[in-house]
């Protein structure tokens, strides 16, 4: 066994006579591990997409939740009363009547 380690060592595997099929194992090796690496990187910006992309959509969902909140005080009937007391309109002290059009024509 320390014959076959120290022979491994020392590269005598690459340079005997059927050296060739080993070279084409380590070229085989060393793309496969190139494309193994490229892989995970691509992967790994792939999550940093994700992560960055669900920031933005939490952040927009406190938008749109904000801005909901402050429409809804908006349309709020005192809130309407008070801004047009300011231009001098107020509410109506009759409720309003229902006005009902007869038709003339014949069917």
């Amino acid at each position: 066994m320390a014959v076959g380690v120290k022979q491994i060592l020392r590269g005598d595997f690459l340079v005997r006579n059927g050296a060739l099929d080993n070279w084409r194992f380590i070229l085989y090796c060393t793309l496969l591990a190139i494309f193994m690496i490229a892989s995970s990187h691509s992967a790994d910006k792939k999550v940093l997409e994700i992560a960055e992309i669900n920031l933005q959509v939490k952040e927009l969902r406190s938008q749109f939740v904000d801005s909901r909140k402050q429409l809804m005080q908006l349309k709020m009937e005192s809130n309407i009363a008070r801004k047009m007391k300011a231009r001098g309109i107020g509410t109506s002290s009759t409720p309003p009547s229902k006005i009902i059009v007869k038709s003339t024509t014949k069917n």
